[in-house]
């Protein structure tokens, strides 16, 4: 156990005491981690003049293709005109298409074209290298605590839009 780290168990259950400055390098080390997770996706959009919304946009359409634009309004938590201004970057790109919904006509629709499904392979094909790198040096027992972790920060909201995305495939 680290210096300075330490345990107990109330009720049962055993609590990590973690210090300050040991809290503080942790947030240090995700902000650095997520700096890195996204250089490799930043540097292939750069040229198209696209940004990390863009990336978002059609990584959760890629995830569940046909979902509406107000789903998708709740997954990425930004404004109607900041995913509208994405989207039709998208669409005017051929990366996207829209759809009126069929019960609704009021929906949209969203789908990855064959070009927007070949973008997304390519970021994603980089982000999972990255991973995969870091998962085999950390080892099986560092990812299941590592995905704890990250489910354990997630606020109830999205933990269980997480999961139903994991359901939905």
């Amino acid at each position: 156990m680290a210096e300075g780290q330490g345990t107990s168990t109330v009720g049962g259950q055993a609590l990590l005491y973690l210090t300050d400055e040991q809290l503080r390098q942790g947030i240090e080390a995700m902000f650095f981690a997520y700096r890195g997770f996204t250089a490799d996706p930043d540097r292939i959009l750069e040229g198209m003049s696209y940004g990390r919304a863009h990336h978002r946009a059609i990584h959760f359409i890629h995830c569940a293709p046909g979902t509406t634009v107000n789903n998708l309004l709740a997954i990425l938590g930004v404004t109607k005109q900041s995913l509208n201004r994405v989207l039709r970057t998208l669409i005017e790109d051929g990366l996207v298409e829209s759809h009126v919904g069929r019960s609704d006509k009021r929906e949209r629709h969203l789908t990855l074209t064959e070009a927007g499904r070949a973008l997304e392979q390519q970021l994603s094909d980089a982000q999972r290298a990255r991973m995969r790198d870091a998962y085999r040096k950390a080892g099986p027992e560092a990812v299941a605590g590592f995905k704890t972790v990250l489910e354990a920060m997630m606020d109830e909201d999205m933990r269980r839009a997480y999961h139903a995305l994991r359901e939905g495939r």
